[in-house]
């Protein structure tokens, strides 16, 4: 449920009532498909600004998903405001698409793109290094609020501060929140920071939408993204003026249908209630831990038990299996994980492993689901170990194949 969760059947009726009965262009018509379909996404947006706490439905941007988001803010605003001499710091836990906009706009503009490194004990990055990184150099800091592979969650408050007290007085702040929105209360006014990007296919809504969040006055300060219908004031021959957030980043006939099913997605979560779901999930991640840390030969990544802020999902390398054979064997009893580097390779470089698994739960998985995961993980593990015992007592070497993922 971490690469993307299931989608309830309030969701998928909803898209099919936008198809059967309100299909028409927005913001284009006078005609009343047209008004229906217009009033349809833009309730999603304001679904979404009152979700988020947003002071104003002007700071919800739709974009195809998080990692337009970050690319959006990444080469409008920061390639406008970064010089040669800046900085810019992610970690070293950020998903790839929190690390490579940074890299190509760094190059751009002549910035330097600095890494905390990432706290092996812990399973955190470490935020005493992040301290000694900011100075006055620092423009931009942009990292998770939960890690994807870990299951962290980072002091959001602490980061805040630092930046505000030792950086730039300009630096801006970004969260990656696609692992947090799906799973608890969010709220940007409460994080203090500059720009959110979330993505719903993770939180019960369609693929091909997420949003960016950012404050109504640095988005009206930046470039657009693209040019084209909807994002324009006054189009002249030789120039062009252009309009206000969020219409200013949405050029084109937008993801209709799918922002219809965004807002859906959130009246779903909304009727369960985010703090139902951070409670059960919370609940539910600490027994999957504590099932996992009885299985010999399994080491979790990330923070351990004990530790009250970490998100219902796991990490984990075997010590006989690669993580792409026990993915295939598990996904042949029923039980399915994620297997791979989870767009994450310079963690799994730090932590020393090329790739792991992962098991990662929502708040429609139970206890019963993480027994069968952990009895099919016991089986399949003793079944690769009586392989190996097999190959040793014929005393042939060990094969170092590594398959394809």
């Amino acid at each position: 449920s971490a690469a993307t969760s299931q989608k309830p059947t309030f969701v998928l009726d909803r898209l099919t009532d936008y198809y059967l009965k309100a299909n028409s262009n927005v913001h284009r018509g006078a005609h009343c498909l047209s008004r229906e379909a217009t009033s349809q996404y833009e309730g999603a947006r304001d679904a979404i600004a009152a979700f988020v706490n947003a002071p104003s439905r002007n700071e919800i941007v739709f974009t195809s998903g998080a990692t337009e988001a970050i690319n959006l803010v990444a080469y409008t605003y920061a390639r406008k405001n970064l010089n040669p001499g800046d900085e810019v710091i992610v970690s070293e836990i950020e998903h790839h698409s929190n690390i490579v906009p940074w890299q190509i706009v760094c190059e751009e503009t002549g910035a330097t793109l600095r890494t905390v490194p990432v706290d092996k004990e812990r399973g955190t990055p470490d935020w005493n290094a992040f301290e000694d990184m900011l100075s006055d150099k620092v423009k931009m800091v942009s990292v998770q609020h939960v890690s994807n592979v870990l299951g962290c969650v980072n002091p959001t408050d602490r980061i805040v501060e630092l930046v505000r007290s030792k950086a730039h007085a300009d630096a801006k702040i970004m969260f990656d929140a696609c692992q947090s929105v799906p799973h608890m209360k969010v709220d940007v006014q409460a994080l203090g920071c500059d720009f959110l990007a979330a993505s719903g296919h993770k939180m019960c809504g369609p693929t091909g939408i997420g949003f960016l969040w950012g404050k109504e006055d640095i988005l009206n300060s930046m470039p657009p993204y693209m040019g084209g219908g909807e994002m324009i004031d006054e189009v002249y021959n030789d120039r062009s003026t252009y309009a206000p957030a969020p219409a200013r980043f949405e050029a084109g006939t937008p993801a209709i249908a799918q922002a219809i099913g965004l807002g859906a997605a959130i009246e779903y979560l909304n009727e369960i209630g985010m703090d139902r779901i951070e409670k059960y999930e919370h609940e539910l991640g600490a027994y999957l831990h504590r099932r996992l840390d009885e299985v010999n030969g399994v080491t979790v990544l990330g923070p351990s038990a004990e530790v009250e802020d970490r998100a219902a999902l796991l990490s984990f390398v075997c010590d006989q299996v690669h993580p792409s054979d026990l993915s295939t064997f598990l996904d042949i009893e029923g039980v399915a994980i994620r297997a791979g580097h989870h767009c994450c390779q310079p963690l799994h470089r730090a932590l020393g492993y090329s790739h792991s698994a992962r098991a990662s739960l929502y708040f429609y998985n139970t206890k019963e689901d993480v027994d069968t995961f952990v009895e099919k993980l016991e089986e399949t593990l003793k079944f690769f170990g009586s392989i190996g015992e097999e190959n040793g007592a014929d005393g042939e070497e060990e094969d170092d194949f590594v398959p394809f993922i």
